[in-house]
């Protein structure tokens, strides 16, 4: 990911809030603006991933609106990089620089097996990918490349209706995933400000006082934060193969999930700790 000024605007507060605590705050507040420090470096870096993954759905979307377009055309009898370069100017959303790249790449005289390789491994899709390689395929065999064509936009429509069916299917399983994560850090918030303390009162004997003070709330703590910021990591995995079928797509749902518990567990020790 390229760094932009959004990048840099996010350090820098980050920086600048992470300084202005450590001068004028201590104990749990001074973990709170920390934390919150590093929620804003982090945020737009997140926002921007999040953004090349919707163009990255855009391409695959638009790359169907366009496989439809160019059988169109090759219908009429125009071979299939007359009909690439017909389409150049029109409007395909995030694909329109590929598909330009493309037309501007036959117009000058380089192959379509070599034009659509490139054209595939910029879009960085495995959707398109796998299309462009029937295309090639049917281009070097001299088939009739209409029908390959129909086929790949048949496929690609088939394939974007799936997941779609699939991730409304599964709403609810992700709703419940949000639900589960957040019962879980209210357990834990008791058991740290709750349950331990009392622990710690109890006084059986001299034996039993000694080994209640050394292993005291404090020692637990650490222990119970690092286990949620870990689940909070590993749930956000979870939740996005479930839904979106990909590890990568999850760290958007990771970030929500560490901020949530980072916010809430140095937020909840700022006011009871």
């Amino acid at each position: 990911m390229k760094m932009n000024w959004t990048h840099w605007l996010g350090i820098v507060i980050g920086i600048l809030l992470a300084g202005f605590s450590v001068i004028f705050f201590s104990g749990n507040l001074l973990y709170f603006v920390l934390a919150l420090a590093f929620i804003v470096v982090v945020f737009p870096f997140m926002i921007g991933f999040v953004v090349k993954q919707r163009e990255q759905r855009e391409k695959e979307e638009k790359f169907l609106e366009f496989t439809r377009d160019l059988v169109e055309i090759v219908r009429t009898g125009a071979p299939i990089s007359k009909g690439v370069m017909n389409l150049k100017k029109r409007n395909y959303g995030a694909l329109s620089p590929h598909v330009a790249k493309l037309a501007n790449q036959l117009s000058i005289g380089i192959t379509l097996t070599s034009a659509m390789t490139t054209f595939a491994r910029e879009t960085k899709s495995k959707v398109i990918s796998r299309a462009v390689g029937l295309i090639s395929e049917a281009e070097r065999a001299g088939g009739r490349i209409e029908v390959i064509l129909q086929s790949v936009a048949v496929s690609v429509n088939q394939v974007e209706k799936l997941r779609k069916e699939r991730k409304a299917a599964i709403s609810n399983l992700i709703t419940q995933g949000y639900l589960i994560f957040i019962i879980f850090i209210i357990i834990m918030l008791v058991l740290e400000f709750k349950i331990l303390p009392l622990v710690s009162d109890l006084q059986q004997g001299e034996g039993l006082s000694v080994a209640i003070e050394t292993v005291g709330q404090e020692q637990f703590s650490l222990p119970l934060f690092v286990m949620l910021l870990v689940q909070s990591f590993f749930a956000g995995l979870v939740i996005g193969k479930i839904s979106e079928g990909s590890i990568k797509n999850g760290f958007k749902h990771s970030f929500i999930l560490l901020t949530v518990t980072l916010l809430v567990t140095t937020g909840a020790r700022a006011l009871f700790g």
